[in-house]
């Protein structure tokens, strides 16, 4: 894996973060099989703790997740992800985005979900979340579509938060 290249996570305002990605269907296992090394390496280079696929410009349903737990690399590939319940208790925690560097808000989502999807193999999987793997799993599946985590915040706070980093990259192309 770690000979594989990255790939360049996009950054807003750029529109393929806003497109909705297809299911993965049966003719696009080599196109997967050779992105999610490229998406785990761009990801641990970010650093990050998920990313999904249209964050680097590719509209398939396919996030991957590293928590890192003690500091080892596990990482998950999340195919057709979908959230098959969800609990009715909700938690509060800080986020922020590859995609939108350097930005984070409290958002507030369900403690609790059930996530079926396939593996890397095709195998049928499904896990119930809560914490942090459960805040990112929901993230990552947003991104699938086309929703950012700011889009969940107020209209007030989320452009505070667009025009701060409109600014900042502004500022950094000019460097």
């Amino acid at each position: 894996m770690s000979d594989a290249t990255p790939i360049p996570i996009l950054l807003v305002p750029d529109p393929r973060l806003r497109a909705k990605a297809r299911a993965v269907g049966e003719g696009d296992a080599n196109a997967v099989r050779g992105l999610v090394p490229r998406m785990l390496v761009a990801m641990y280079a970010a650093p990050g703790i998920g990313l999904a696929a249209p964050q680097v410009g590719v509209g398939l349903r396919l996030a991957v997740i590293d928590l890192q737990p003690e500091e080892r690399r596990e990482p998950m590939v999340l195919v057709n992800p979908e959230i098959v319940a969800a609990s009715e208790e909700l938690a509060t925690r800080e986020e922020g985005c590859l995609s939108l560097p350097g930005q984070y808000a409290d958002i507030v989502r369900p403690a609790r979900v059930k996530v079926r999807y396939r593996d890397l193999e095709g195998a049928r999987r499904e896990i119930e979340a809560d914490g942090l793997l459960s805040a990112c799993v929901q993230h990552e599946l947003d991104h699938l579509d086309g929703v950012l985590f700011v889009d969940h915040l107020s209209a007030l706070k989320r452009n505070m938060i667009l025009r701060k980093l409109a600014k900042e990259l502004k500022a950094k192309a000019r460097e």
